[in-house]
């Protein structure tokens, strides 16, 4: 299968780009959305590109990534969880369902969160800094935990998993532009693409009135599905990831108390009044800034979607 992923190179450059046209705009269009737009639009690809430069470093040898991951294989049995390698060879004698979770494991991650990210932006720019921050403390822990190597299961063949990618030509690990390997094989703890899914579909359930919102949920099943069918992740993964997206939801609810608190305070202070607006604004681009803005979105919302 063609890779169609951007390398770290790629992503940076272009990120360097896309946060010096959003400079040169706002020098010409102070008003308008798209400086904000490019600026995030960088800020997100250099994410992106941090996150496929940490495939090619680690702090601990990488030789014994394959030993941690039959330490995981093992402390899941232990514990009573399914066995990954059965629920891949139920699905193996089907060659189109495993072409096709191919094809989501390498790309629907990436284009879901795009499409929120974008749709947030768009539709309710007020709940944008809450969404935004989500991803960036998330996908942040995530790579600093994946210093440690860890080798995903496709790699453990003595326990029974299948490089299902590799046999159907599929995998996206090589073969990229310039001979420059795009994604990071020894990255399999946490999950990004777990914590991905689930932060997109409680980004959408919380933020959109539509009664449809709720088909979002099918993007974490498949996703956690196709993983595992995959052989790319173990449960172990998902769970630490999304324990990771739990933290991150709890940071910005703290800081949004915080801000909370501060402009109460304010408020309550002689001459307060202005003090308290101040601080309200200055939390605008915050979690709790977003949350407090949201209360006048939501008011329209319905008329929205």
């Amino acid at each position: 299968m063609q890779n169609l992923t951007l390398t770290w190179q790629s992503a940076g450059g272009t990120a360097a780009a896309l946060h010096g046209g959003s400079y040169a705009v706002s020098r010409w269009w102070r008003r308008g959305p798209l400086p904000a737009l490019l600026r995030e639009a960088g800020t997100l690809l250099a994410l992106f590109a941090l996150w496929q430069l940490v495939g090619s470093l680690s702090l601990m040898s990488a030789e014994h990534a394959l030993d941690r991951a039959s330490w995981i294989h093992r402390t899941e049995l232990a514990v009573g969880l399914p066995d990954e390698a059965s629920w891949q060879a139920a699905v193996t004698p089907y060659p189109v369902a495993v072409k096709a979770a191919n094809y989501y494991y390498a790309s629907m991650h990436f284009a879901v969160m795009i499409a929120v990210l974008a749709w947030v932006f768009v539709r309710h720019r007020a709940r944008y800094a809450w969404v935004r921050n989500t991803v960036v403390i998330t996908t942040a822990i995530c790579l600093l935990i994946q210093f440690i190597p860890v080798a995903p299961p496709r790699m453990l063949p003595q326990n029974g998993f299948v490089d299902v990618a590799a046999e159907y030509g599929q995998s996206v690990y090589g073969g990229a532009v310039g001979g420059v390997v795009v994604a990071a094989q020894l990255s399999a703890m946490p999950s990004v693409h777990v914590a991905w899914c689930v932060l997109a579909a409680v980004a959408v359930i919380k933020v959109s009135t539509s009664s449809l919102r709720w088909l979002v949920v099918l993007h974490p099943v498949l996703t956690v599905a196709v993983v595992v069918v995959t052989a790319n992740h173990f449960w172990a993964d998902g769970l630490v990831a999304v324990a990771i997206l739990l933290f991150a939801y709890a940071v910005q609810e703290a800081f949004a108390r915080r801000v909370r608190r501060a402009a109460a305070r304010n408020a309550a202070a002689p001459g307060g009044g202005t003090a308290g607006g101040a601080a309200g604004g200055a939390g605008g681009g915050t979690a709790g800034g977003a949350d407090a803005a949201a209360a006048g979105e939501r008011a329209g919302s319905h008329r929205r979607g």
